[in-house]
């Protein structure tokens, strides 16, 4: 009786542990050092955000973490931890930076989140951890409903629950769950439709991109393995011509990408959105072999980047698609001539892009018609004569008219220019990298960022990182120029 009394005595304690440190505000579950591991290994799947009171990123955060925990109630539970409080959790899980989120599967640590931050691409992201890393189906009707989706699902087809190449699938399933869609079936029978008389892997492209251009459903033919099967979905989950949403388009980056983009829906009108597909893929059929991808995508998802990128405003281009080539190396191109319902017009577009006939997109203000001032101003088209010029060495300023940091340097930057004004191999100059393409080499994510382009080093551009004062920049300039700099017409000695 003693050892009874003695344990429900523990379990009264850890229950007044757990509801004075679990506490509900709003849908968030708020966790600390007593209750963590026990709630976390509660639920199948949870998001934990470990954050700090005075964090300013957090308090952004916090209303559209509180709008998604609302909305994935019974789905997928949201969680905080603060970390001010919770040392030793935060700590345990190497919390250093704020906030951070992860992602909690059966009480642990299976991965950093690295979706969305807003309430719609919470629910989104979350809502495909949901559940088991690969769906069990059991016959045809489950098949039919998990394959009708609106992305490319990934099925393995096994002889039995001991089979080694089940096992094999469901690893790979659990690295790769957060990108694609995964389940399997026991019965092989079920992939007698598609011609299956051994165990396999099937990709069934969505349904609602099937197209006589391409196979909607492809056969894996290697041994299972994580890294085969990788190797095969990304060789193949996006097919000829992918729809490219504002969720996937990371995943298209690093490619030479040609997009059509129009009035695309195919919930409301998926006939219609097919109709400028099919003759995208008809003539994409014929220049495939030659590096270039293609997709198609709503005009209405990316106006502000057509705008921005491309200067396309949100009432041009009428009821054809706009077209435009980006590549790797962040080059762009548009086609001029309208759309043509026979493809020609593409094909035209294209024989020249591949011929070297096109002229690249460049966005840019007007060349100056004066620019003799001591800091030189730079726009996109006169970019490679003035900061690539091979005999001349050049500090560029890459600046925002709103920064108030770019503000209070231009006196500096100013002083700097009129003291090397006298030096015809050293150039001080600015651009505004709101208005002008920042071309490759050159990493603009804050304002202000500087530069320096040296003689004979054009293609490895500097980044200034030191104090911005006027005796900090020529501290590096005499270090770093090619030749002895002239101040105000006095050749200074090193």
């Amino acid at each position: 009786m003693a050892y009874l009394r003695l344990h429900f005595s523990a379990f009264i304690l850890s229950l007044l542990m757990f509801c004075g440190s679990v506490v509900a505000k709003g849908d968030v579950l708020e966790l600390g050092d007593a209750d963590f591991d026990y709630l976390a290994a509660e639920h199948e799947t949870m998001l934990v955000k470990f954050y700090a009171p005075w964090c300013g990123h957090c308090k952004k955060l916090a209303p559209d973490f509180e709008a998604a925990a609302t909305r994935l109630k019974g789905t997928v539970p949201l969680a905080k931890v603060d970390c001010t409080v919770s040392t030793e959790v935060c700590g345990r899980f190497g919390v250093t930076g704020y906030p951070t989120l992860k992602i909690f599967r059966n009480g642990q640590d299976s991965s950093s989140y690295d979706g969305p931050r807003s309430a719609d691409g919470i629910v989104n992201h979350m809502k495909k951890q949901a559940g088991p890393n690969s769906v069990i189906l059991h016959n045809e009707a489950d098949l039919e409903s998990f394959i009708s989706h609106l992305d490319a699902s990934v099925v393995g087809f096994f002889s039995g629950p001991d089979s080694s190449q089940l096992a094999e699938f469901l690893k790979a399933a659990s690295a790769m769950r957060e990108n694609f869609r995964f389940a399997h079936t026991t019965h092989l029978a079920l992939g007698l439709k598609h011609m299956l008389d051994t165990e396999t892997v099937l990709l069934f492209r969505p349904p609602r991109l099937a197209s006589k251009f391409e196979e909607s459903v492809l056969h894996f033919t290697e041994s299972i393995t994580t890294n085969t099967l990788r190797r095969f979905i990304r060789d193949n989950i996006f097919g000829l011509c992918p729809h490219l949403t504002t969720e996937n388009r990371d995943k298209l980056k690093g490619r030479d990408l040609l997009t059509a983009y129009y009035d695309l829906d195919y919930l409301r009108n998926p006939k219609g959105s097919n109709y400028w597909r099919n003759r995208v893929m008809k003539v994409a059929s014929q220049f495939v072999s030659q590096g270039l991808s293609f997709s198609v995508a709503n005009r209405k998802d990316f106006v502000d980047e057509l705008e921005e990128e491309f200067g396309l405003g949100a009432s041009d281009g009428g009821d054809v698609p706009f077209v435009t080539i980006r590549t790797r190396q962040g080059f762009k191109y548009t086609m001029r001539e309208e759309f043509t319902r026979d493809g020609k017009s593409l094909e035209r577009f294209l024989e020249d892009y591949f011929a070297g006939r096109l002229k690249r997109y460049i966005k840019s203000e007007p060349i100056p018609e004066k620019n003799n001032g001591p800091v030189k101003i730079v726009v996109a088209e006169s970019f490679e004569e003035i900061v690539n010029d091979p005999e001349k060495d050049v500090l560029i300023e890459f600046y925002a008219p709103w920064c108030g940091h770019c503000k209070s340097l231009e006196p500096k930057y100013k002083e700097l220019a009129e003291k090397l004004y006298s030096d015809p191999n050293i150039v001080i100059a600015k651009m505004d990298a709101t208005a002008n393409d920042v071309p490759q080499g050159f990493d603009v994510q804050g304002f202000p960022t500087i530069y320096f382009s040296r003689i004979g080093k054009k293609d490895q551009p500097m980044r200034y990182e030191g104090a911005r004062e006027v005796k900090d920049f020529m501290k590096f300039i005499k270090r770093e120029a090619s030749h002895v700099p002239n101040i105000n017409g006095v050749r200074e000695d090193l």
